[in-house]
């Protein structure tokens, strides 16, 4: 008796296709993942850029109250009366509500006046934080804090400016005298968010410490 062998290629032709179904399957699930990853990361980008952009919008600083103090007395390098002029400047500011904090090492203070534009950054090695000195143009001190250099929230910390000193390019040189009735506009530039501008118009007559 003779035996016959027959070719069934059906039981192949399955398997083939199954494993070609599984590889589909994979490729399919690999490139999801590909692109989920590629999504969430672009989503993350997306993200952070808006923040950013919301830090650099919006201030971290504010005035604490609404008056800025001039000392016109001669201490201070100023002079009194109608003919005045103002020898130094100070005010108190704090962290805003959902402000970052703000390092005032890092910090910048411009003046502009009608006689010109000025802006000068903390000087570490002229200053002595809460007195300043001869050569500082600006400084700062911790009415409320932690005595550190960085405005963080539930702190207050007093700005006094020197606008008497003059002598030198690193100084207020270039704004003129500021005398009764002059308007002016500081602006307090933290590293990260908008400046806190102040502008105030200058009183008629001073006084050896005038609130405006």
């Amino acid at each position: 008796m003779k035996w016959k062998i027959r070719k069934d290629e059906k039981g192949f032709t399955g398997l083939e296709a199954a494993i070609v179904l599984i590889a589909f399957v994979v490729v399919a699930a690999v490139f999801s993942y590909v692109m989920l990853g590629a999504g969430f990361f672009t989503t993350q980008k997306s993200k952070k850029v808006v923040d950013t952009g919301v830090k650099q919008a919006s201030s971290s600083l504010t005035l604490d109250g609404q008056y800025i103090y001039l000392n016109c007395s001669s201490d201070a390098n100023g002079e009194t009366g109608s003919n005045g002029k103002v020898g130094k400047i100070y005010f108190y500011v704090t962290q805003t509500a959902g402000g970052t904090p703000v390092d005032l090492n890092k910090t910048s203070i411009s003046i502009t006046t009608e006689n010109g534009y000025k802006q000068l950054f903390y000087n570490e090695s002229a200053c002595t934080v809460g007195s300043g000195g001869d050569n500082c143009p600006w400084w700062y001190d911790d009415t409320v804090g932690d005595g550190d250099n960085v405005v963080e929230p539930n702190e207050k910390y007093k700005i006094i400016i020197n606008v008497s000193n003059t002598d030198y390019d690193w100084t207020w040189s270039g704004i003129g005298d500021l005398n009764p009735n002059d308007e002016i506009t500081i602006e307090v530039r933290p590293p990260i968010g908008a400046p806190l501008t102040i502008t105030k118009t200058l009183p008629p007559s001073f006084t050896n410490l005038t609130y405006i």
